[in-house]
């Protein structure tokens, strides 16, 4: 065939559709109805059902609304659990909205940091390039969620409760992107690192000043006190955000650490990674990843469960997901048979063709076991209780295979093996590989 398409091999294309009976079928239901509603696989659907035998979530869901915030949702989601367990309440929640305004602030500064280091580069070069793209998304991952914790404490959500823009961040952001790129700028066309500081804190006053109006203003202090979930009053006086991380927070979040299931052949399992200018905090822990099989993550994830802890993961979302059923599975879809072709892609074709990434985070709060096997995961998601099994989602676990890529878990429930290769030197990723991205 040659280059061009000429008005012949057009002709052909038009002709090898028309021939077929099916297509003209399949092209009128289309037409009138969404693919999914045909492609939807019955089968799948009616093998699905939200019991599971192991099921640690007794709890109402939270709602991340118009924000990008599911990683900060479900670290904190896994951290109330042990904190509504000791105040005694049936449900209890963090401030969101405080967690979002450090990691805005501090974000800020590290994309300034970077902005500085990488001065004497072309606005065009890759690695600047991509740090312009997006300068200060909501998205996240785990390591950045406890950079946060660590730096600047949690306070209740009655502390620092949600505001517009804490729920739909879309503004706030766009006044940021603004403010961080006019500052790359700036920074980038002064000559001296003194200027350059100078310039920086300036920005961070303006960019401070910015999320105060929008969000509010952090509390340094709060007096704490509630009510059981027996009426009994309690008060612990006034406190500030580490001394109620510290007193409240029931895990080890520093024994956390985080695996990953890329299977390029690039990227060996049994080796740590990182991924170039990822982050939030400066000078905090860098973003290390521990590559494993994905057997591994399953049977680590199905112990913590079982142990009674929820898990922190990440996936690609949107995949094959049903989200009036709150259903995900490998073959929910059958789109081969809608468009008579395969989709033969495998996980790591994926992510060399950037057909996939980490796009959410949730937490595994279930897991249904048959014959000491898993065949379906309950995970709580913090898009509100409206869908699903009153906001807690089912996910047969082709599904995991497929589209998970990411936990956090107690280096101490790893191998011994593993557990030496976490202190090598991790292998550093460009900043636009995808095992970069970050969940929303």
């Amino acid at each position: 065939m040659e280059r061009n398409l000429t008005a012949d091999q057009l002709a052909l294309f038009e002709k090898e559709f028309a021939s077929n009976p099916q297509y003209r079928v399949m092209q009128n239901a289309v037409t009138q109805t969404p693919v999914n509603n045909i492609a939807l696989d019955r089968q799948v659907v009616t093998s699905i059902d939200h019991s599971v035998s192991n099921l640690l979530d007794d709890w109402k869901v939270t709602n991340q609304k118009k924000s990008g915030r599911c990683w900060m949702f479900a670290g904190l989601n896994l951290l109330r659990v042990g904190a509504a367990g000791k105040l005694g309440v049936k449900d209890f929640e963090f401030s969101q909205n405080y967690v979002l305004f450090w990691d805005k602030f501090e974000r800020a500064n590290f994309f300034l940091e970077a902005m500085i280091e990488t001065a004497g580069r072309d606005a065009d070069d890759r690695t600047v390039a991509h740090l312009l793209s997006d300068p200060i998304s909501d998205g996240g991952q785990w390591n950045m969620f406890i950079a946060i914790v660590r730096k600047h404490g949690l306070v209740p959500k009655s502390a620092m409760p949600e505001t517009e823009s804490s729920s739909a961040t879309g503004q706030l952001n766009d006044a940021l992107r603004k403010l961080l790129r006019q500052g790359a700028r700036d920074l980038r066309a002064l000559d001296s690192d003194e200027a350059r500081r100078d310039r920086k804190r300036e920005i961070l006053t303006t960019v401070h000043r910015v999320l105060s109006i929008h969000l509010g203003t952090p509390p340094q202090k709060f007096l704490w006190q509630w009510k059981d979930s027996d009426k009994a009053f309690h008060r612990d006086g006034w406190t500030t955000p580490t001394e109620f991380a510290a007193a409240y927070v029931q895990l080890p979040v520093d024994d956390y650490v985080c695996l990953v299931h890329d299977p390029r052949s690039t990227s060996p399992v049994g080796k740590t990674f990182t991924v170039d200018y990822l982050g939030n905090v400066i000078d905090a822990p860098p973003v290390v990843y521990l590559n494993v099989e994905i057997d591994l993550m399953k049977q680590l994830t199905q112990d913590a469960i079982i142990g009674g802890e929820p898990v922190w993961f990440g996936c690609d979302v949107g995949k094959q997901m049903n989200s009036d059923l709150g259903f995900w599975d490998a073959k929910l879809y059958d789109y081969g048979s809608v468009y008579d072709t395969e989709f033969t892609l495998d996980k790591a074709d994926r992510l060399v063709h950037h057909e996939t990434l980490m796009t959410h985070a949730m937490l595994f709060t279930g897991v249904d076991l048959v014959d000491g096997k898993p065949r379906r995961w309950r995970v709580e998601n913090s898009w509100g209780d409206e869908k699903a099994d009153s906001g807690f989602w089912t996910m047969n676990d082709s599904w995991f295979g497929e589209h998970v890529f990411e936990i956090a878990v107690r280096r101490s429930a790893l191998p011994a093996e593993l557990q030496a290769r976490l202190d090598d030197e991790p292998i550093v990723l460009p900043a636009w590989d995808p095992m970069g991205a970050l969940a929303d």
